[in-house]
């Protein structure tokens, strides 16, 4: 498959162009470029500048406001629901998260949801802004499109409502699980199918039961859940954290945002901030955490597994990998944003990648 490595500083300045090119403040336009790029650099490829085309095509439609006027709709001391006013969801969380951290660094604890917001981009972004504070971060989210059914129906009614960790350490990388409660999130079925190749067995199957290997065809069937029944308990306990308490959609109340470019999707998130102070010596802490590297790293393996793993160790190697030799665009995407970008008059995204 042929691909071009860009630099992170093009990326970010091509979607900013095309973002305050289609009505967002340039600063937010910034802002937003800078997170989606992270997620393209750590690896998280469906919800990086995979989804540029489709922000665009609801800032056209009018299904995301792009000045948006946020507001506190409840706030405690430890706590806080946002109402993102309809805003790009990337800025919705970034925002929730520094009301969370600054809540955190007072009370030790701090919970802040989001109502009327939109797709943020993959959940680590937000838990890991924990990791230069001191904190332990976790985020939920409802997804924006229905791809599961309950645990023995065929109704859409839940997401891949993904959650994410993040534990800092000190010397070892950070722990930094980022899991959706399907068996591949739904992103991957979409790069998959731009990329014109087939799923494994296991992610999605039809309506009669059948293996669905063709992502090209997945409407006709739903994404299984992690551990059969126990992912679907978990997707429909966090769509009920994320969404039902925010006053946030959930269920049949969730606008598919593949589908549908107009409708508002009052897409509810949240994120839990803990201080570490709160419980311990963060330096202690983060000593304690290298020791559970150690510690699983060296355990005996079972024959034919040549290394144990830690969450967070993959993403981590991208991101320095990337940093590096810049970031990978398969060429149908690069196609992708070159129409993008003569359709908003804007430069095209330039090539050169990072010295290897």
């Amino acid at each position: 498959m042929t691909e071009t490595r860009v630099t992170k500083k093009n990326l970010e300045r091509f979607i900013c162009r095309v973002l305050s090119t289609n009505g967002l403040p340039e600063e937010d336009a910034g802002t937003i470029a800078e997170l989606m790029v992270t997620a393209d650099l750590i690896g998280q490829d469906g919800h990086g500048v995979f989804r540029l085309a489709q922000y665009v095509k609801r800032l056209k439609a009018g299904g995301i406001n792009p000045k948006p006027v946020f507001a506190l709709a409840e706030e405690f001391p430890a706590s806080a629901v946002l109402d993102g006013d309809n805003g790009m969801g990337h800025l919705v969380m970034n925002h929730a998260t520094d009301i969370a951290i600054a809540k955190a660094r007072q009370t030790g604890v701090a919970w802040v949801g989001s109502r009327n917001s939109n797709h943020a981009g993959p959940a680590s972004l937000y838990a890991m802004k924990a990791l230069c504070e001191d904190m332990i971060g976790l985020y939920v989210a409802v997804g924006s499109a229905n791809h599961m059914p309950p645990w023995g129906g065929t109704d859409m009614l839940l997401s891949t409502n993904p959650i994410a960790v993040a534990i800092p350490a000190a010397e070892c990388p950070p722990i930094v699980l980022d899991m959706a409660t399907t068996v591949a999130a739904y992103g991957k079925v979409k790069t998959a199918a731009q990329r014109g190749e087939m799923m494994p067995e296991g992610w999605m199957i039809d309506r009669q039961g059948n293996p669905l290997l063709d992502p090209t065809k997945s409407a006709e069937g739903f994404l299984l859940p992690i551990g059969g029944p126990k992912g679907y308990g978990l997707s429909l306990v966090f769509g009920i954290l994320a969404g039902v308490l925010n006053g946030a959609a959930f269920g049949r109340d969730v606008v598919d945002f593949n589908a549908d470019s107009q409708s508002k999707t009052n897409t509810g998130q949240f994120i839990l901030m803990l201080n570490i102070a709160a419980f311990t010596d963060p330096a202690a802490f983060r000593s304690s955490i290298d020791g559970v590297w150690d510690e699983m790293k060296s355990s005996q393996r079972l024959p034919g597994v040549a290394e144990i793993r830690l969450p967070g160790e993959r993403l981590d190697a991208t991101l320095r990998e990337r940093s590096v030799n810049g970031i990978p665009l398969p060429a149908a995407l690069l196609a992708v944003l070159d129409d993008l970008a003569d359709a908003n008059v804007v430069a095209r995204l330039e090539r050169q990648a990072a010295p290897a």
